[in-house]
């Protein structure tokens, strides 16, 4: 999503065999010896930042990114998708060539970042690549596109998707918070009544490029169409059921169980658990964030303060742990624990009290433990199955 104490508390957490929400909880060692993967990280909105170290670990207290490799060794995340967001701008040559560039230069900017900590993260594109760097002790980086509206109209449009295949990206979304050249969003009024005919032509190149189409955002009809039309398994990289929460922006019962019959997986996300805590504040800060790689460093720390001022207030998402805990139990229920895997959208508005950034994470471990979830189901949730998603289309691949 990109628009994104007190005694009682602590006994809540307590209860829920937690610790207290400003504290990262100790990793135990079934959470440890996980391979844990998260399909949505919009961290690389941050990678920019003058003064700000991605190698570092960021004091929560002041900082508003909720992901860096401090954190991610400290919460024992091993990887994931790391996403290049490009906002819903206009269907014309200029706003095609405008997101093209920023795109691209995301893209960039990714390769960089991970390059200067190559020593403690690689990038992989195969799920075998992902399993080798962690059996090497490195933590795990893929690239993703959320939002194809960058990739234009036409003949260029294909071009520009086996350009980023090329460029190591193999997770893609169709759409985004708006209709655009492909498809239907979710959240907005339909004009396509689904895919559009182009949209329909990037279902069949992503088949062919060995890419995993990413269906969060995208409108019911989009997803039934791309399940009609896609040789290959479906992933919703942040998503959450609308029995958990009614809202467009979750999926159907009856399509989880859809896409899980077609080897798909729903990743599980903190957003859209409860009501969207967004008012002119909270919209305006969105707006200043998405640019926060342009401000100078006191900008960027007046930023931060004023974002979690506003949290300690109104925070964007009043989702408890157990709220989240229950969704997720939801969707295994629904979808089986073989289709079910994580995807939180932490540095793109996700995030809860408890579950604040990726130093939390061992927390959803002792929960499900605690609740008699074996280590073989949690490694499937934590990260199987998303590379047998990823291996699946990998196999299918035309190339």
């Amino acid at each position: 999503m990109k628009t994104s104490t007190t005694t009682a508390l602590a006994l809540l957490f307590t209860l829920a065999g937690c610790a207290a929400p400003g504290s990262a909880p100790p990793v135990d060692g079934t959470h440890r010896r996980l391979l844990t993967l998260d399909a949505h990280l919009d961290t690389p909105v941050h990678f920019g930042r003058a003064g700000w170290a991605f190698g570092a670990r960021h004091d929560t207290s002041v900082e508003v990114a909720q992901v860096d490799l401090g954190r991610m060794r400290e919460g024992s995340l091993d990887g994931g998708f790391f996403a290049i967001f490009t906002d819903q701008g206009p269907l014309t040559p200029e706003g095609y060539a405008a997101a093209r560039e920023h795109a691209l230069a995301r893209s960039q900017l990714i390769d960089a970042t991970l390059a200067r900590h190559a020593d403690r993260i690689g990038i992989a594109t195969t799920a075998a690549q992902a399993r080798s760097l962690d059996a090497a002790g490195k933590l795990v980086a893929f690239k993703s596109i959320e939002n194809s509206y960058p990739l234009g109209a036409g003949a260029a449009a294909m071009a520009a998707l086996a350009d980023f295949q090329r460029q190591g990206v193999r997770l893609v979304g169709i759409v985004h918070s708006k209709n655009n050249q492909f498809a239907d969003s979710s959240t907005d009024k339909p004009a396509w009544n689904g895919l559009s005919p182009l949209g329909r032509d990037w279902v069949r190149e992503m088949n062919r490029l060995g890419m995993v189409i990413d269906a969060s955002h995208a409108s019911d009809a989009s997803v039934d169409q791309m399940l009609a039309l896609s040789t290959t398994p479906l992933l919703l990289s942040h998503s959450n059921s609308r029995t958990s929460f009614d809202h467009p922006r979750n999926i159907d019962d009856a399509r989880i169980r859809r896409i899980a019959a077609g080897g798909g997986a729903i990743c599980a996300s903190t957003i859209y658990l409860s009501e969207l805590k967004m008012g002119p504040q909270r919209a305006a800060l969105f707006d200043r964030l998405e640019h926060i790689g342009k401000l100078a460093p006191p900008d960027q720390a007046a930023l931060s303060r004023e974002w979690l001022a506003l949290d300690a207030v109104e925070p964007l998402w009043q989702t408890s742990f157990e709220q989240y805990i229950a969704s997720l139990k939801h969707l295994i229920a629904v979808a089986g624990i073989d289709h079910v895997c994580m995807g939180a959208d932490f540095d793109g508005g996700g995030g809860l009290r408890g579950l604040d950034n990726v130093a939390h994470l061992p927390r959803i471990t002792q929960r499900l433990k605690a609740d008699g979830m074996s280590d073989a189901d949690l490694q499937k949730l934590w990260s199987g199955n998303l590379l047998r998603v990823l291996e699946a289309v990998e196999k299918r691949s035309n190339l």
